[in-house]
């Protein structure tokens, strides 16, 4: 009975181990399907014309998934600002302002909250980016600009935990932060210069090469 017991352990952690690796697949994928295109660009022309800041919002997984973006690219030499739509509605709009960048992040558009804030963005004067897998949702019929996410339902498991849509999401916000990183050629000791409490701050300077040089 030992044995057998053992022999059940083993097959159950392997299955375990298979069915958790098929996460980790599935969101690979996810992440490889999105393609940058005249659109990508476009967001890039509009940060970089801005006479205003950057502005990151969302809620609940799409919200961390805006609030990283903000931190990455304030890293990498573009000023974001993370604002919280359900904040914004009680008080936080203030904090746009006329030729801000508003990048609303949703999977499916519909965050009543962020839908809200965007719309009272725009009456201020900022321009709203919306990065969505749901093209036709109301986030997207206000925005200036639609950047539609592939879908990832395979990558979600159950079609409702944002795991694999979320990682989406984040990657093209990671290109969009090195994209401008090295349209505005910001050097690599500023970004070290902003992080003196870590090891990342005690790193020498990077050597430039092809891949990486802003």
């Amino acid at each position: 009975m030992a044995n057998s017991r053992s022999d059940t352990d083993v097959d159950g952690r392997r299955s375990v181990l298979a069915d958790a690796g098929q996460v980790i697949w599935r969101e690979a994928e996810a992440i490889a399907s999105v393609t940058l295109d005249e659109r990508f660009l476009a967001a890039l022309d509009l940060v970089l014309r801005a006479p205003g800041r950057v502005i990151t919002a969302g809620s609940g997984t799409s919200g961390f998934i805006a609030r990283r973006c903000a931190h990455l690219l304030s890293t990498a030499g573009t000023p974001t600002l993370f604002v919280h739509p359900g904040d914004a509605l009680h008080g936080g709009l203030g904090a746009v302002t006329n030729g801000d960048v508003v990048l609303a992040v949703s999977k499916g558009g519909q965050t009543v909250e962020l839908n809200i804030f965007a719309a009272r963005a725009k009456e201020r004067g900022a321009s709203v980016v919306a990065l969505t897998s749901a093209p036709d949702s109301p986030l997207a019929a206000q925005a200036d600009l639609v950047i539609a996410l592939p879908a990832t339902a395979g990558a979600d498991p159950g079609g409702v935990l944002a795991m694999g849509s979320s990682l989406v999401a984040a990657a093209w916000g990671d290109a969009l932060a090195w994209a401008l990183m090295k349209l505005r050629r910001y050097p690599w000791d500023h970004v070290l210069h902003s992080h003196p409490a870590g090891a990342v701050g005690t790193r020498p300077v990077p050597s430039p090469n092809k891949e990486e040089s802003p």
